[in-house]
């Protein structure tokens, strides 16, 4: 293990070599877990990588709705790689010791991908909205260049807020303890161990988190309240079966995300506080378990890439019968 000394910055800052991550040491089963995870980042990588080569490869695919799918299965993809490789070398290594600048630098890309996960989905929420509500004026309201606008706002928002809260942790010493109970360099558990003021920490977490994940979602409820109105009010049955139908995988996907944050978020609201491990698995599972499933989903609900899949495999299928 590395040391877990300290050095002094001119401005009397204190700071550690590094942070031991102490999350799961505790918790039963923790090896099982941890391959069951193992096999999560396998699956999230090559279902990912997959949605990403068939949207690349089909022009077909190139439009408003399939771009913000292929923004979604990069962020999956970066946020799964933040999280999971780093737990699995600390299981395999028993070597759970994270240098100062690298538990930044993993704080960093965990909560900017993360952010972009719920902003993400959003904009597909957007997508879902201009489609039904203005079915007329759709391809004139969400063109390829809006889209793209949109997806830069959102990635320069997100990289902007995180690298400012991850920033101030460089204000904050550490005079005691360096373990942190999580599993990974989680912000809220490493300003805590500080030992001066970190009330700008505390407040950056709190509006953050508020901002991050209920400003997506009231945008998505809302989205979802407009498209309800827009659909009740179409005479024809089918049509109304048809225009939710192509609701069914993002409303999939936004119950994946935000049903575990926010089930921990009301439990430790009313009940003022939650078992450390329950919630650790808990936020574990909720930022592994989407990447994974995102894909999947959209593999199987969306037509496009659903045929685009059979495709793929009778083509693979042909080639291994001409090779035999």
């Amino acid at each position: 293990m590395g040391s877990a000394g300290t050095w002094k910055t001119n401005d009397s800052v204190i700071r550690p070599l590094g942070f031991y991550i102490t999350g799961f040491t505790s918790l039963q089963f923790a090896n099982l877990y941890l391959i069951f995870l193992a096999i999560v980042y396998i699956i999230t990588a090559m279902s990912n990588c997959f949605i990403l080569s068939i949207i690349w490869l089909d022009h077909r695919l190139h439009t408003p709705k399939y771009i913000a799918v292929a923004n979604l299965a990069i962020v999956d993809l970066v946020l799964s790689t933040t999280i999971i490789p780093g737990m699995i070398k600390t299981f395999l290594m028993k070597d759970n010791f994270v240098a100062y600048n690298t538990c930044l630098t993993q704080m960093y890309f965990y909560y900017c991908f993360l952010s972009l996960e719920s902003f993400s989905l959003s904009v597909l929420a957007y997508d879902r909205f201009i489609a039904i509500c203005f079915p007329l004026r759709h391809n004139s309201i969400n063109t390829t260049t809006t889209m793209l606008s949109i997806l830069a706002t959102v990635w320069t928002f997100c990289v902007g807020v995180t690298l400012f809260s991850t920033s101030i942790m460089t204000k904050l010493s550490f005079c005691n303890s360096v373990k942190v109970y999580s599993y990974f360099c989680d912000y809220a558990p490493v300003f805590r161990l500080s030992c001066n003021d970190n009330s700008l920490q505390w407040a950056t977490a709190s509006s953050m988190s508020i901002l991050i994940l209920f400003g997506p979602l009231s945008f998505i409820i809302i989205s979802y309240v407009c498209i309800l109105i827009a659909v009740f009010r179409m005479n024809n049955v089918e049509s109304r079966y048809k225009a939710l139908a192509t609701c069914t995988e993002h409303l999939i996907l936004v119950a994946i995300f935000y049903v575990p944050i926010l089930t921990l978020f009301i439990i430790g609201l009313f009940l003022f506080s939650v078992d450390p491990d329950i919630r650790m698995v808990n936020l574990s599972l909720s930022s592994c378990i989407p990447p994974c499933l995102n894909p999947i989903v959209y593999s199987l609900a969306t037509k496009e890439i659903r045929n685009k899949v059979l495709v793929v495999f009778r083509k693979a299928k042909v080639i291994a019968w001409v090779g035999d």
